[in-house]
């Protein structure tokens, strides 16, 4: 007996140790997410093997989502009713057309009768599979932006791109960072140095997306090295089938859960692979709001997936349950879905069809409707919160999306406080920039361990940045040089706090820094430029807007800085092409107009002065200097 008891006490305790090593989870048995060496081969390779399989690929919108632009990849209307959107605040005409096999689009203002501003971009790529919209970027030098009109094609309307209505009109001045670009693409050829500088731009979401680096696997076949996948895995490359359904969702909630999504320390938008946790690269963050069971942002299927209840309880529930990702959900037939529900829901339970609305059996239709998403305009898509439809939309529960409640992170039930400081501060300066959001980021710091008084941390220098707290990053910052600070961002913030403070050389040093860094970040050094002139040094100020002009032709604040100094310099011919480039860029920068109109002034052209000194005032009533200007020439 006595021996027979230590046999289940010892049982007992290798159960708990079992379950306790079970409950992390453990290194992807995958070696292509194992090799640090495994690289990506592209789909072309993966194609010829799986042409079948890429055959149907292609057709999906994972495959569709993103082209070179022409006219087979466009599902846009260009009739003359229909191609043409005016931005009414802020007085723009956008024109899109074909010249032959290019599409470009035309950005103009009129003035009566008179065009009084005109744009011209071509249109490099277009992003979406036309299933919802079709979005236009703009290639300059390798800088990729995002043009400021999109085709809506369920609606059949060219409008304003989303986040580019009510006067927030970026015009051609987007960044497509790696962020927007490894979701909505294969992973491209990054300019390390940039934010939005790519070498090389894949066509399309690719196999390796899901299956991880292909060149292991490519090896083992070329030698002969073939697995029998109907007795066990091949473990040359991730078959997502064989993932744990937290993997599979970890896996697609990557690009289908749109939120704030911070990055861990040291990590990239492309360290993450299949089979591994994505918490350990990335976390992304929801914002709740009252009434947001009605309320719905468009990339958030896996967010409303796991507030059903069907994932609730079920605890095997993932995308793939329902959806087979090589096969385009246009050429699925609806029975597809159904037989999901019914694996689960065994019919005789299932509801009965309301013979007023339909005849067929149709669990979609009824408990995951279309709905209209709060981000993206003129679109509905299937709402992924499966649940039973017993509450009406009413006026007051639709208006409580303004009522923020959290911040959630969904791919991390326990994520660092410093991650959520982080993402406190990316809601604050993406989205709403209210007090309570860095209240919030000065609370997870301190919880942290970071004494916001007197520590030099990144995040709290970044949160100073935004309360214009500037004495205090520069009491942070301390005895730090700049060559210190490893961070182009905080050496960017603290050459700011400087600057408002007219420490200009101190200035120069942290902008510097951040430019040796970043070198291929325009906007860090125009800022060292814009500080050169402010510090009198226009040799080097100049050499810096070569610099940005050299990379970014159309860079408007460069053509305006060196407008400035051709005026120092007294060469105003010069000075007069670079404010003319500079407004054709941008017609509303208030300064290029004033200065235009001083050299007008100086040589005499004194008939296009009232003009230009009117529009300023236009854009700026309560400027004064203008004012006095215009009261001068009368």
């Amino acid at each position: 007996m006595k021996n027979y008891f230590v046999y289940i006490v010892f049982i007992a305790i290798s159960l708990i140790v079992l379950v306790n090593c079970n409950s992390e989870q453990k290194e992807s048995p995958y070696l292509n997410v194992q090799d640090k060496n495994a690289h990506y081969v592209g789909m072309q390779e993966c194609r010829s093997c799986h042409w079948q399989i890429y055959e149907t690929f292609i057709q999906t919108g994972m495959g569709k989502s993103w082209g070179i632009a022409n006219k087979q990849k466009s599902a846009a209307d260009f009739s003359a009713s229909k191609a043409l959107v005016y931005d009414s605040v802020n007085n723009f005409y956008y024109k899109p057309f074909w010249d032959g096999d290019s599409l470009y689009i035309l950005e103009y203002r009129l003035e009566g009768r008179d065009t009084i501003h005109k744009r011209l971009e071509k249109v490099s790529y277009i992003v979406g599979s036309g299933q919802h919209t079709n979005s236009h970027l703009i290639n300059i030098n390798g800088y990729l932006h995002q043009a400021p009109i999109t085709f809506y094609t369920q609606k059949g309307k060219w409008d304003l791109a989303p986040g580019f209505e009510k006067g927030l009109n970026a015009r051609f001045d987007r960044k497509i960072e790696m962020e927007c670009i490894t979701c909505h693409n294969g992973y491209p050829q990054f300019e390390e140095g940039s934010f939005n500088k790519f070498s090389n731009v894949p066509l399309g979401i690719d196999c390796e997306r899901c299956h991880g680096p292909g060149s292991i696997h490519v090896t083992n076949k070329r030698k002969g090295d073939i697995v029998d996948t109907s007795k066990g895995p091949d473990f040359s490359i991730v078959n997502p089938r064989r993932m744990t359904t937290e993997q599979q969702n970890n896996l697609c909630q990557r690009c289908h859960l749109q939120g704030i999504t911070t990055l861990n320390d040291d990590k990239t938008f492309v360290d993450f692979k299949p089979s591994q946790e994505l918490k350990k690269t990335m976390n992304t963050f929801m914002p709740i709001y009252e009434g947001s069971e009605q309320n719905m942002i468009m990339a958030s299927h896996v967010e409303r997936m796991k507030m059903s209840n069907c994932y609730i309880n079920s605890g095997k529930m993932s995308c793939i349950s329902c959806h087979n990702p090589h096969v385009s959900v246009k050429f699925t037939k609806n029975e597809v879905y159904i037989n999901a529900c019914k694996s689960c829901h065994p019919s005789n339970k299932l509801c009965k069809p309301d013979n007023t609305q339909q005849t067929t059996e149709n669990c979609i239709a009824c408990h995951m409707p279309k709905n209209g998403s709060i981000d993206i305009p003129h679109v509905a898509v299937t709402d992924h919160y499966i649940r039973i439809p017993n509450k009406k939309i009413t006026a007051s529960n639709k208006n409580a999306i303004s009522k923020f409640v959290q911040l959630k992170c969904y791919n991390n039930d326990r994520p660092e406080n410093k991650i959520r400081a982080r993402a406190f501060l990316e809601f604050y300066e993406r989205y709403t920039p209210s007090q309570a959001f860095l209240d919030s980021t000065f609370y997870y710091l301190k919880k942290a361990g970071v004494d916001i008084e007197n520590d030099f941390d990144k995040e709290l220098i970044r949160a100073y940045y935004l309360k214009e707290n500037y004495q205090k990053i520069i009491s942070l910052s301390g005895k730090k040089t700049p060559a210190s600070i490893n961070d182009a961002w905080t050496n960017y913030r603290i050459g700011e706090a400087f600057y408002a403070t007219e420490n200009y050389t101190k200035a120069i040093a942290y902008f510097k820094q951040a430019c040796v860094l970043k070198p291929f970040v325009l906007d860090f050094q125009n800022k060292l430029a814009t500080t050169y002139v402010a510090n009198n040094n226009l040799i080097e100020a100049k050499k810096v807007c070569q610099f940005i002009i050299k990379e970014h032709p159309r860079y408007g604040l460069a053509n305006f800085n060196l407008g400035y100094i051709a005026m120092q310099e007294n060469n105003l011919s010069l000075a007069k092409y670079y404010y003319e480039k500079s407004l054709q860029i941008n017609p509303d920068h208030v300064q290029t107009l004033i200065n235009l109109a001083v050299v007008y002034y100086q040589t005499n052209q004194k008939n296009y002065i009232i003009p230009l000194l009117n529009r300023a005032l236009k854009i700026e009533p309560t400027n004064e200097k203008i004012k006095a200007m215009i009261a001068d020439l009368k």
